[in-house]
């Protein structure tokens, strides 16, 4: 089967409304539930919940699809349905109906590992990394367009408004992802595994681990401040919800650039390692200057060096991830890495509010920074792995 570039424009423009659905109130989501007098705690359970389902359903999913192949494209198109329930339940004021919102949504984010391996079988094994990257990027662009728009939203029609928005995205995404052409390089030569034989081959696949992990401290970093809490400590400054945007468009531009610019596809995978633990290091700084901040400008300028930062490490992990698997195990593979940093989603808003209950808001943001330092020191822990191996490799050819 052909692929041409209207194929790849109809793949992303799908990716862009799957992402824009789930992400596009999440910029006041936390303002919203302080709105409707919910306390911090709650707002870190509801927040975290997110990251609970794809915990769950992201490596059975992934096992599922690689002993039934055909069924890829039908959870992925599931995931919009889900998305568009997900936001008409949203609009309820009670804790119990939120949460159930606020799960479904997880719901939805669980089949993205479906997109991420039905888009990778658009291009050849050596360009893997490039797809994750222009994965990553349709990522990166609705939460941007998301933090743009969801003030104005509710400033504009109110707070129901981009829950609203969230289902006509929806549908809109529904029916582009109706018309995804499926590839499958690999269904000749697919050998398929016993279900307990995904599960040890997953565990013993080299490096795997420390990726998944680095991406899981980098999610709860992300979803501890900017997704999290970031709006709640700028409103104690003063900032409303349109000087937000001006908050988020700091933040969104530079953890874009690295994407864009595209230049991790053409470095040494040492290379790759060594700008994650230096761009976790420099986000760990910046998160810990967060609460000397004193209102838009210096909020801001912190929050786009915690972008320029982040957005080296994710797309490095998702490209790395992404050749780790045999034509056998990919969706696996994927479906584990992607599972495993979702407990970050879960667990750093849900530690962040209870920090922020007992403690303070600005506790919130020394935790996010002790956290980056520990995914900077496992970094080193790759690095000291990846010198072994090549001094093995070198003894043995000598």
């Amino acid at each position: 089967m052909t692929i041409t570039r209207l194929d790849h424009i109809l793949f992303l423009a799908s990716v862009f409304c799957f992402w824009l659905a789930t992400y596009i109130y999440v910029p006041i989501f936390s303002l919203y539930l302080e709105q409707i007098s919910f306390p911090y705690a709650a707002i870190g359970i509801i927040l975290g919940s997110y990251g609970v389902l794809q915990v769950a359903l992201r490596f059975p999913l992934g096992v599922l699809s690689d002993r039934l192949r055909s069924i890829r494209k039908g959870l992925y198109v599931s995931g919009f349905v889900i998305a568009a329930i997900s936001g008409l339940i949203l609009v309820f004021f009670s804790f119990v109906m939120v949460l159930i919102g606020r799960l479904l949504s997880g719901v939805t984010a669980a089949m993205w590992v479906m997109a991420t391996i039905l888009y990778a079988q658009y291009v050849h094994q050596d360009q893997a990394g490039k797809a994750m990257g222009a994965m990553q990027l349709f990522t990166v662009l609705p939460q941007f367009a998301s933090m743009l728009t969801a003030g104005l939203l509710v400033e504009s029609f109110g707070w129901l408004s981009p829950f609203w928005v969230g289902v006509v995205v929806s549908i809109i995404g529904l029916v582009l992802s109706l018309f995804v052409k499926v590839v499958d390089h690999d269904a000749t030569q697919v050998q398929t595994l016993q279900a307990h034989e995904y599960i040890t081959r997953t565990l013993k696949t080299k490096s795997l681990l420390p990726l998944a992990t680095i991406a899981l401290i980098t999610h709860g970093v992300m979803f501890i401040s900017i997704f999290g809490f970031t709006p709640n400590y700028a409103a104690t400054l003063g900032i409303n919800e349109q000087q937000m945007v001006l908050l988020m468009t700091a933040f969104f531009p530079t953890s874009c650039t690295f994407l864009i610019n595209g230049s991790y596809h053409t470095t040494h995978k040492k290379s790759r390692v060594n700008h994650c633990m230096s761009s976790l290091f420099l986000s760990a700084i910046a998160f810990l200057t967060v609460p000397l901040s004193t209102g838009l400008v210096s909020i801001s300028i912190i929050h786009a060096i915690i972008g320029l930062a982040l957005g080296f490490v994710l797309p490095i992990c998702l490209s790395q991830a992404a050749t780790l698997a045999p034509p056998s195990m990919k969706t696996t593979i994927m479906g584990f890495y992607q599972s495993y940093y979702a407990a970050g989603i879960f667990l750093g808003p849900w530690l962040a509010g209870l920090i922020a209950e007992h403690y303070s808001l600005p506790a919130v943001f020394v935790f996010a920074s002790f956290t980056a330092v520990v995914g900077g020191i496992l970094t080193i822990y790759l690095i000291v792995q990846s010198n072994k191996t090549r001094d093995s490799i070198e003894s043995r050819e000598c």
